[in-house]
């Protein structure tokens, strides 16, 4: 992932959808990229841009879950890990692994506080459907997550009701967690309610940026076995045709991706030490691959066959009842501020 990068684009990414000849509809994404060679750091908008960090977060949730000795203790590694980052689609693989890992901890699906919903994988939806069932909680997109918690809080002995609450020891213990990564005490930050039931912080994407630097910098055992979990099993960390997963399978695992409702995605190189956030200001789904993918292309963070392989999300079709594709979104890096040298 080498090359010239092209420096003078700092004013954000325009993503357009265009129907046949015309533009239909526009979004803009701002984006940063720390830590490049000499501590360099390209702008796309401004980087002091404030968002939820939604799911974005879970590798850091994660953390403690080596750190404290409960993964060790329940036997979690590689897929269990990954699938503790994960917002997975909720196919067969993806549910027997939380089940599996429920089994360990001596839990059921009863005790996960994310609640239901419909599997983001449609096949797997009508498969439920044509059975007649309900999406149950193991179907969430953030029960890898909740399992995660679930162990800590039986690891710890403390209580595993209430383990989302943002005064539980838990999430104490992952705002704790937060100081070695991040420029800002959690304590003093904006938290609210993510869609899964946990805190979730509000932050810029600066700091979003420098915390994914920095862990893919690290050498310390929990943030190299979460990368390694994430990198080497992508398919559990989201899922087939997702950003996040085919980001980390077509580099092999040199990029580190994870995805947050609302437009935000975080990335970084692991083997180069950088780190990189985007929002989507109009928190639009649609838009953010498009957007990641010309920030990487734009800064020559990829390689063209990697992008290559991942030209449908790069330019996706857009296609009408009959399956037809009439027409493209398509994004473009605008002109902007010039990059600026700091640490992270």
């Amino acid at each position: 992932m080498t090359g010239k990068r092209i420096p003078l684009r700092g004013g954000g990414i325009s993503v357009r959808v265009g129907r046949g000849p015309e533009i239909e509809s526009r979004h803009t994404a701002l984006g940063v990229v720390v830590g490049l060679s000499a501590g360099e750091e390209v702008q796309f908008g401004e980087p002091e841009t404030l968002a939820f960090w939604r799911s974005a977060m879970k590798p850091f949730q994660a953390l403690p879950l080596v750190e404290d000795g409960v993964a060790g203790r329940y036997g979690f590694a590689g897929r269990e890990l990954a699938i503790c980052c994960a917002s997975h689609q909720g196919t067969r693989m993806h549910v027997d692994c939380v089940t599996g890992m429920l089994d360990r901890i001596g839990m059921d699906e009863s005790a996960l506080a994310c609640g239901p919903h419909a599997p983001f994988h449609e096949p797997a939806h009508q498969a439920l459907v044509r059975q007649g069932l309900e999406p149950r909680p193991l179907h969430n997109n953030c029960s890898g997550k909740h399992t995660s918690m679930l162990a800590q809080a039986a690891h710890h002995g403390w209580p595993t009701q209430g383990y989302e609450d943002r005064d539980h020891p838990l999430q104490a213990r992952i705002r704790a967690e937060l100081r070695r990564w991040l420029d800002v005490d959690p304590e003093e930050l904006t938290w609210s309610v993510d869609g899964c039931g946990v805190p979730t912080p509000f932050l810029s994407l600066r700091q979003m940026a420098r915390a994914y630097a920095r862990l893919v910098r690290s050498k310390d055992s929990a943030p190299l076995a979460v990368v390694e979990a994430m990198t080497e099993h992508p398919e559990y960390v989201s899922g087939s045709a997702e950003l996040s997963t085919e980001l980390m399978r077509v580099t092999d695992g040199a990029l580190l991706a994870k995805e947050g409702a609302e437009g935000v995605f975080c990335f970084a190189g692991v083997r180069d030490g950088w780190g990189a956030a985007v929002k989507v200001t109009d928190g639009s789904k649609r838009a953010v691959a498009p957007a990641v993918l010309e920030l990487l292309a734009n800064l020559r963070l990829i390689d063209l066959d990697a992008l290559e392989r991942l030209a449908d999300l790069r330019e996706p079709g857009l296609r009408n009842t009959q399956g037809r594709v009439v027409g493209r979104i398509t994004a473009e890096a605008v002109a902007g501020q010039a990059p600026v040298a700091g640490d992270i």
